[in-house]
């Protein structure tokens, strides 16, 4: 698949790798109801989460040294309280189906605009000292020895938070997708990756999947 992603070896990690091309801006496409009926707890999908889920995630973050707790938990952990107490609006399709996919699977998922990275793009822990700013009011979030997608200019995306520099816009038409999954539970990133590929194609994107280490 198109761009290349490097992966460093890691013991715990299976990501799932998805690239959406949309045929018009996002801003075009607006917001989906079709997506916005899939954030609730009791919507129907292929997928549920469970407490060996959300066990997995935390582990595999908590390998490199990161602390997976409080305001620095799983982002799928923080979509099921915030759909849970009717917090989470819609964004736009390409994020919506990424908060979809991601509350129902109990995976993290990263989504960055294609157009905003620079080439070479790896995953691999982060080094002691990185942080970047992850919302529109500046804060920023200490990254250290958290599995972390880098481009030229450092970390971008996590299992956490993702960086406000890559994030998508009413601009973006090109998005990739880093499923943050776990080799302890099999099946579970590929599945994950069809239905967001599923998703993001019934929102009118080409797409692409790649699951490392296959």
């Amino acid at each position: 698949m198109e761009p290349a992603v490097t992966i460093e070896s890691h013991p715990l990690l299976e990501a799932g790798l998805v690239t959406a091309t949309f045929s018009r801006p996002l801003a075009e496409v607006g917001a989906l109801d079709s997506l916005k009926a899939l954030l609730r707890l009791d919507a129907p999908s292929p997928l549920s989460s469970d407490d060996a889920v959300r066990a997995a995630v935390r582990d595999l973050l908590r390998h490199g040294g990161y602390k997976p707790t409080g305001r620095g938990k799983p982002a799928s952990e923080y979509l099921l309280r915030a759909v849970g107490e009717g917090a989470l609006a819609s964004i736009n399709a390409a994020v919506d189906a990424c908060n979809v996919v991601s509350l129902h699977s109990g995976l993290p998922i990263s989504v960055v605009d294609l157009d905003k990275v620079e080439r070479p793009l790896k995953v691999a822990v982060a080094p002691p000292g990185t942080s970047y700013v992850f919302n529109t009011s500046g804060q920023t979030i200490d990254v250290s020895q958290l599995l972390c997608l880098f481009d030229a200019q450092g970390a971008c995306a996590n299992a956490v938070k993702d960086s406000m520099r890559t994030k998508t816009s009413g601009a973006t038409t090109r998005t990739l997708s880093v499923i943050w999954g776990a080799r302890g539970l099999p099946g579970r990133t590929s599945a994950t990756a069809q239905w967001y590929r599923q998703l993001l194609e019934a929102a009118g994107a080409s797409t692409d999947v790649a699951i490392v280490p296959a």
